[in-house]
């Protein structure tokens, strides 16, 4: 290089301050980065091969990464070729994309760099509706040059999946969309994909696809409940990986006995008791806001009641009215927010609990308002009828029931006489019962779920308390291992598993 004889060298295209912090840090080995200077030190550091300034440059930004700024960051990121920033700036935007569509810089984007955030699967939203109102937002920021680009965008809105009201309302009396053939033809399809639920299997197309975040984890959610004579409306998380819980938001009802279940982003809480009364009455809390808001109530008042989420819909049947055991079953649509009728139980269930296996759905156990039950029957959604299944080897109401690998589990309850610590799982294939080692407490009234290969019984009483205590099940070993205990001591509890990305650092931004 002609360099190499020179004794003055002009450096074109460099910032002074960053040549200057460069060369104080070649005969010192120190160098501040700050906000002001990291956007002049990095491409000064890489020109110059100081490879340790360009990635403690990297890791500053990386710490500085926010809804504000990210989108920028991975720009400045691509263009100095810092793949790791890149990648982990592109994946905050996708986490966080709630809050990035709210932001000057989203708006500012090429359409390019938009279609390849909005046709992401992995995007981190509560639903479908806030990808078309930030296609709507973008294309309207500068609308005569960028509607040419809407119905390139909206093939990647999975408007199927947004709720009925918003269809109806916002998609279908949006000018841009019914302007715009290809678009009216998506607007037509998310019809026909409302209209028929049952239908919803074959009319499955790239659209109907929920979006999975990467980074979600499975976490557990305890919900309301009682002890003594309280009914609570308070609820808590648990992190199976740190072994933590934490407080969220509180319900808009006090409820005890009712049914809780997670469904794509949200988790939904149906029916109960207030204390006072039984409950038609129904909410569902978000993770990212950490808030709840109610829902549509069911046609029947139902505490005590059996809930499972399959397909996109909700199934809630049995329970107690106020007057007598039930064997009716509803099925809710959170895209139209409607309930409506399905087959009956064979036999009335209070106390009684549901869970999917195989495609169908089994109802366990439960009081018909005479006898303690040990029967079992299963409803396949596509026949709409129920048939009858072997029964368990134990009468159990208020027991706890979970699907794992093919498995139904069926763990503690009531026989009539005591609460019970056993428990057993039913194969589906072989069409009969096992029994499992039994929980270290005895348990009615509590809660079961799946996690991670795991089953979890939380709460419940064990005949003379209300219990706190968390213990969860290893098939492998046949073996139950105590975990951390919930906050409060949790009766006739509601559970459910939700897969969120780190909701200890919402619960911390949205505590009051």
């Amino acid at each position: 290089m002609k360099e190499h004889c020179l004794n003055e060298i002009v450096i074109h295209e460099m910032d002074s301050t960053a040549i200057e912090l460069l060369i104080q840090y070649a005969y010192t080995g120190q160098i501040t980065i700050t906000p002001d200077n990291v956007q002049v030190l990095l491409p000064a550091s890489s020109i110059l091969q100081m490879q340790e300034v360009r990635e403690a440059c990297c890791r500053f930004l990386l710490k500085q990464l926010h809804p504000t700024n990210c989108l920028g960051i991975r720009s400045f990121a691509d263009t100095h070729s810092c793949k790791e920033l890149h990648l982990k700036s592109h994946v905050y935007a996708l986490q966080n994309f709630q809050q990035v569509i709210a932001t000057e810089e989203f708006l500012l984007l090429p359409f390019q760099e938009v279609k390849d955030l909005i046709s992401n699967s992995q995007l981190n939203i509560s639903s479908e509706e806030d990808v078309f109102s930030a296609v709507l937002n973008w294309v309207k920021h500068d609308l005569p040059d960028r509607s040419q680009y809407i119905s390139k965008l909206m093939v990647h809105v999975r408007l199927p999946l947004v709720n009925r009201e918003f269809l109806m309302t916002r998609v279908d009396n949006e000018k841009l969309i019914r302007d715009n053939i290809e678009c009216r033809e998506f607007l037509l399809e998310a019809m026909r994909y409302h209209l028929a639920p049952e239908r919803r299997c074959a009319l499955s197309t790239t659209r109907t696809i929920e979006r999975k975040p990467k980074g979600a984890d499975p976490y557990l959610f305890a919900i309301g409940g009682g002890s003594l004579f309280a009914i609570h409306s308070e609820c808590e998380v648990y992190n199976p990986k740190s072994d933590t819980w934490s407080s969220i938001a509180p319900m808009q009802w006090r409820r005890s006995r009712s049914g809780v279940t997670g469904l794509r982003r949200l988790l939904y809480v149906v029916g109960g008791y207030d204390g006072a009364s039984d409950l038609a009455t129904a909410e569902c809390y978000n993770p990212l806001n950490n808030s709840w808001i109610p829902i549509t109530p069911m046609g029947t008042k139902r505490s005590c009641l059996g809930i499972s989420s399959f397909d996109g819909l909700i199934y809630v049947c049995g329970g107690y009215d106020g007057a007598s055991c039930l064997s009716s079953m509803e099925r809710f649509d959170p895209l139209t927010g409607v309930w409506c009728s399905c087959p009956a139980m064979n036999t009335r269930r209070r106390y009684c609990r549901i869970a999917v296996v195989e495609n169908c759905i089994y109802a366990l156990g439960g009081f018909d308002s005479t006898n303690y039950q040990a029967s079992v029957e299963r409803y396949d959604p596509r026949e709409g009828i129920w048939h009858p299944v072997p029964s368990m080897s134990s009468r159990r109401s208020s027991c706890g029931v979970a699907a794992l690998d093919g498995h139904l589990y069926c763990i503690g309850g009531n026989d009539g006489t005591m609460c019970m610590a056993s428990g057993e799982r039913f194969n589906v294939r072989r069409n009969a019962w096992e029994p499992i080692i039994s929980m270290h407490n005895r348990r009615s009234t509590h809660e079961v779920v799946a996690i991670d290969g795991y089953i979890y019984a939380l709460g419940g009483n064990d005949g003379s308390s209300s219990l706190n205590s968390v213990e969860k099940f290893d098939p492998l070993l046949n073996k139950w291992i105590v975990v951390s205990c919930m906050s409060i001591r949790r009766s006739s509890v509601g559970a459910a598993i939700l897969d969120c990305i780190n909701i200890e650092h919402v619960l911390k931004q949205t505590k009051t």
